[in-house]
């Protein structure tokens, strides 16, 4: 595996010179912030991609690939068998280098990274995304990219176990399985005092908060491996492993799952439902500041 997660957009530009080249995958999706509790919108970032990529880039839509489409919740990962299909689409075969970039948040591509690294895939996730390729001033190319060939899928892909379900999160907030939830959302909506694209405000019980954005410095790049891991160990003094992350889709705790791989923690999880399927039981409990619980 490589020596880290992360590729900066200099190592990038030179690696795209080489006869081999990485398979670069452009995963950007629009998300507009919501305007009112409930307000789901996700958008395609096809045409985001036409308009400008890194060149030899293939774009991979998230609201229709890499993404469980029967389930009634969005950006679930797809059975095994299906990714191994996706994957082999775009060309991707055993040992090619695999770069993931996104329109410059990164948590899309954090998700894709973590869904590759669930199936032993080491990709790499480009630092700044297209934000600073572009402020670098690095080639693009425009309009829609020559298909690739496929190859053969790779039979026997399976899940390492990187993901938790809604029963093990359930059992952990019951003090029935130990572990320590982590929300990845901003604080104003971990508190609940924000609107919230989801049915309920706030967080699961007993969670701590370590916002994906906050591990991002002010230049959109990730921040460095010490200060990572002191914003880890502040949020997370005491914390009981597994380490079970979640957020409001599961994409931006892959994020924070990014960084707290880059700061040297190493039993971490992901709750691929999060508070999309979690906040749609009530049944389930939820807690806000109000609630003395934040």
């Amino acid at each position: 595996m490589h020596q880290t997660p992360l590729i900066g957009a200099e190592e990038l530009i030179d690696a795209l010179g080489r006869a081999d080249a990485p398979l670069v995958i452009d995963v950007t999706v629009g998300f507009p912030p919501a305007r009112f509790d409930g307000d789901y919108r996700p958008e395609s970032g096809a045409a985001a991609w036409r308009a400008a990529h890194i060149p030899g880039s293939r774009h991979v839509d998230l609201l229709t690939a890499f993404s469980d489409t029967a389930r009634n919740l969005h950006f679930s990962r797809p059975d095994a068998s299906r990714f191994a299909d996706e994957l082999a689409a775009l060309g991707m075969s055993a040992g090619i280098d695999v770069v993931v970039y996104d329109q410059g948040s990164m948590t899309w591509a954090a998700r894709v990274w973590w869904l590759l690294r669930s199936v032993g895939v080491a990709a790499r996730v480009l630092d700044g995304g297209l934000a600073r390729w572009t402020r670098l001033g690095l080639p693009r190319e425009f309009g829609d990219a020559v298909p690739p060939n496929g190859t053969t899928p790779e039979r026997g892909l399976s899940y390492l176990p990187l993901w938790v379900d809604r029963a093990e999160v359930s059992a952990i907030v019951a003090g029935q399985a130990p572990g320590t939830l982590v929300c990845a959302l901003a604080p104003a909506q971990f508190a609940g005092t924000d609107r919230t694209r989801y049915s309920r405000r706030g967080h699961i019980p007993d969670s701590r908060n370590l916002p994906a954005k906050a591990l991002l410095g002010e230049d959109g790049l990730v921040r460095n491996r010490a200060e990572l891991r002191g914003l880890a160990d502040d949020a997370l003094a005491g914390a009981e492993p597994p380490l079970v992350l979640y957020c409001g889709g599961g994409v931006s705790a892959c994020l924070t799952a990014l960084g707290l791989v880059l700061a040297g923690y190493d039993d971490v999880q992901v709750y691929d439902g999060s508070l999309e399927e979690w906040s749609a039981d009530p049944g389930l409990p939820m807690s806000t500041t109000a609630d003395g619980d934040a």
